[in-house]
């Protein structure tokens, strides 16, 4: 008797040294849906797929595709099974074209004699065919590094498919798209779903979910909470049953007292003349300054010449009414700046390092013994402290730090920087791939911060978060200053898009 499940997980557990990450959970997915797997970071998602998938081996649990149970052992298995995974973080050739990195791993070969080639030809068609049956139009010669992040999404999509895939697994596919980029995935989707395939969908993002899902399961620690159709659920009750608590506003309102000027900006300009050029700006003590704008607006290459990253041509910075020299990091650093980064992965964490060591870094020069032995009492006190402030979920500060869910990274990057204590934190994407329980604490430790008279800089693609946490809002478009709304009543999202879209 044929199953009404394309796939299902049946009471899987996996544990790590120190922790169980997943505890009895089960999955049943129909043909044809988006089913949405959500849950606050650390809840178990990617750990459970990377089990289907054959990246983990389950201690406990069985897998049925079509009625049929099934032992996936790797992933090679699993597509010839008929399941593909795209990636949270992209790992693209951008050196190669569209087409070798398609059939990267399995190029078509031709015998020329004694000799096996790749088969150009029959790649280059293969390639045109299945980019066509997503919907995409792109050149297989093209380098694949030309193409836009979202772009490059799609491709792996295209690839997924060309394996016949009866089950597809999306893990936070649009962390790094543009509006338009999420629009045209979701077609794909669409016509994915159309042609009876089914998906399983990571993500975080609340408006995606109640858009594209069919059925939504949800787990918390480690285990299954329950299993619903996307209609049945509001999106306060999905909160809800994600952290066990419900969260009555996810903004916290802003209390504090605004201050004096803490750093003001002039004419800042990149030595790039397609990058930022003339951006001026100020922060005051205890404000929240959000930066809005559409992709490709600048407004992180801005930050980055702030924080010395980028070489400038130009531009004065003060802080505190005084001028100041940045031309590298530490210099930022040394007058009071800290910078979390957007890319969590490329330019934030210390991958192969712990805890412990990617929170100290920024401090380890303040606390040594005789000026040379580091003092690991004093850090480990303050490790743990971070730790319990911003809830990391860890079985241990000597975890290495790529073992941890990607909220749970970037909390220990938050961490990093307020162990430093600086005056003036940059914030760029500061929740982008974390659970909304995540983002709530990050955005109470914002208001806190604020609170102490801090003056936080906040770069954000979510116009929630950027009408919700802002004092006041500073627009870009095309690397210049288009717009400053400095009153809440004046913050909506048509005026924050009117300003970013004013030079395009």
């Amino acid at each position: 008797m044929a199953s009404e499940y394309r796939l299902e997980l049946k009471n899987v557990s996996k544990s790590f040294p120190g922790v169980k990450a997943l505890d009895g959970v089960n999955l049943a997915v129909r043909p044809g849906t988006v089913h949405a797997l959500m849950g606050e970071n650390g809840a178990g998602k990617s750990t459970l797929m990377k089990c289907l998938f054959g990246i983990y081996k389950m201690d406990t649990g069985e897998v049925y595709l079509e009625g049929e149970k099934v032992n996936i052992t790797d992933p090679d298995m699993a597509m010839e099974k008929g399941v593909s995974m795209v990636h949270q973080e992209l790992q693209p050739v951008p050196a190669r074209s569209v087409a070798e990195n398609m059939f990267i791993g399995r190029y078509p070969v031709k015998q020329i004699g004694p000799m096996k080639v790749i088969d150009h030809k029959t790649m280059y068609e293969q390639t045109e065919y299945w980019l066509k049956e997503v919907g995409l139009e792109f050149d297989p010669k093209a380098l694949l590094g030309t193409l836009s992040i979202g772009q490059m999404q799609s491709v792996e999509i295209a690839k997924a498919v060309s394996h016949n895939a009866k089950v597809i697994i999306l893990d936070e596919p649009t962390s790094s798209l543009s509006d338009k980029e999420v629009d045209q995935l979701f077609r794909i989707m669409e016509q994915l779903r159309d042609n009876g395939v089914s998906m399983i969908y990571i993500s975080h993002k609340m408006d995606e979910i109640k858009r594209i899902a069919d059925d939504i399961t949800i787990m918390r620690d480690g285990q299954y909470v329950g299993t619903w159709s996307a209609e049945e659920l509001t999106t306060d009750q999905i909160i809800s049953l994600m952290v066990g608590r419900e969260l009555t506003n996810i903004y916290p309102a802003g209390d504090a007292q605004i201050g004096d000027v803490a750093l003001e900006v002039e004419r800042l300009s990149s030595i790039h003349e397609k990058s930022f050029q003339d951006v001026s700006f100020n922060v005051r003590k205890g404000e929240i300054v959000g930066f809005g704008g559409l992709v490709g607006a600048q407004r992180t290459e801005a930050m980055e010449g702030l924080f010395g990253i980028r070489h400038l041509t130009g531009g004065t910075i003060k802080v505190n009414g005084k001028e100041v020299k940045i031309t590298r990091p530490r210099d930022a650093m040394n007058v009071g700046i800290g910078m979390i980064t957007e890319d969590r992965r490329g330019s934030g964490i210390f991958g192969c390092l712990s805890i412990k060591d990617n929170v100290g870094v920024t401090v380890y020069d303040k606390h040594l013994k005789g000026g040379i032995v580091l003092d690991h009492a004093e850090i480990n006190k303050i490790v743990d402290e971070s730790i319990d402030q911003l809830s990391i979920k860890t079985p241990s500060k000597n975890t290495q730090i790529m073992n941890l869910s990607g909220g749970n990274q970037q909390k220990v990057i938050v961490s990093r920087w307020l162990a430093n204590d600086p005056d003036i934190l940059i914030m760029d994407e500061p929740t982008r791939g974390i659970d909304v329980g995540a983002k709530h604490e990050i955005y109470e430790i914002m208001r806190d911060l604020a609170r102490q008279g801090k003056a936080i800089i906040m770069v954000s693609s979510e116009m929630a978060e950027l009408l919700g946490m802002s004092d006041r809002i500073y627009v870009m478009c095309a690397g210049r200053l288009t717009g400053e709304i400095d009153r809440k009543e004046d913050m909506t999202q048509e005026k924050v898009m009117e300003y970013a879209t004013r030079f395009a």
